[in-house]
């Protein structure tokens, strides 16, 4: 789609009974599937949270209104897009394939990943990336795939499970753990951690990343993944909430936004990202739409430095 024209609501079909109606997201260029390289998707879900606050299933509303309010001028009756910071989207095909419910998130990510695209799913609670990973696993001949896990807390409590606590435990049968970094987290619980030990997870914080500095991290990062198939999914609490407030479970000591775009864009640069997930957006909580404004660029940067790849079953 020409970027310079209106981008106004669209409707999907996802079901004979069901119409989810959304805005799509500001860069989207391509109206097939076929044509594109990167597929955009929301799941306005929020059925496996037990947060107090409340409201991530507006999620990706929230992100792609943010992309569309932002991320151009508008001069001489024309929209112009803003650039990325470094990469391009030049040679990025990109559709929005809109809203659709859980429980079509498996099949819709298969046919993706099938199709040798690669998926950017945007939440909705973090449970998500559990189906994510299940799926892409099965569609990899059931090779493990390297988890690069941006949250402020691990997700690996395994006395509870199926909710947006447990992912790492629920997906683990996915995860090669030798190739996989949470990073970011710094709000652990003990059972977290002596699970993470077990499974040789390894856990940056952001102490780590001040100790080590951010461009050893990265190397380390990337290293670790080596030519490994790899996801990356980034829970926007993995930043600080004194500038991204607007998330489910706020924890403070958190990553800077631009440390987390730089840190994003160089690993997407050196490795094989197979598909990528931006959950726990909570627009009730937001201030000036800060949070989504950071979501939406993430997304964008994100996409500018994707090596575009095949994903399929090689």
């Amino acid at each position: 789609m020409d970027s310079n024209k209106t981008k106004s609501d669209i409707t999907l079909k996802l079901s004979p009974c069901r119409l989810i109606c959304v805005i799509k997201y500001f860069h989207a260029n391509v109206g097939s599937l076929s044509k594109a390289d990167v597929v955009i998707l929301g799941v306005p879900d929020e059925s496996r949270s037990l947060a107090k606050r409340k409201g991530t299933k507006m999620g990706p509303e929230s992100l792609r209104r943010a992309s569309n309010y932002y991320e151009f001028f508008e001069r001489d009756g024309k929209r112009i897009p803003i650039c990325p910071m470094s990469g391009t989207l030049e040679n990025k095909k990109i559709i929005d394939i809109g809203n659709l419910p859980r429980d079509q998130l498996y099949k819709k990510i298969s046919d993706i990943v099938s199709a040798e695209k690669i998926p950017i799913t945007i939440g909705g609670d973090h449970s998500i990336t559990t189906i994510i990973l299940k799926a892409l696993n099965d569609n990899i001949e059931g090779k493990k795939i390297a988890l690069l896990y941006f949250d402020a807390h691990p997700d690996f409590v395994s006395s509870t499970r199926n909710y947006y606590g447990s992912v790492i435990a629920d997906s683990s049968k996915y995860i090669d753990f030798r190739k996989s970094v949470l990073i970011g987290t710094r709000a652990a619980e003990e059972e977290e951690l002596r699970n993470a030990a077990k499974n040789k997870l390894e856990i940056i914080t952001p102490i780590d990343i001040i100790d080590s500095g951010i461009n050893a991290t990265i190397k380390r990062i990337i290293s670790k993944c080596g030519s490994a198939k790899a996801y990356m999914s980034i829970d926007l609490d993995c930043m600080d909430p004194g500038v991204a407030p607007g998330v489910s479970v706020p924890a403070p000591g958190g990553l800077f936004p631009l440390d987390l775009m730089y840190m994003i864009k160089k690993i997407t640069e050196k490795i094989q990202v197979i598909g990528m997930d931006v959950v726990e957006l909570c627009p009730n909580y937001d201030l000036n739409q800060n949070t989504a404004n950071h979501a939406a660029r993430i997304v964008m940067e994100a996409i500018a430095s994707l090596g575009l790849r095949k994903t399929g079953k090689k």
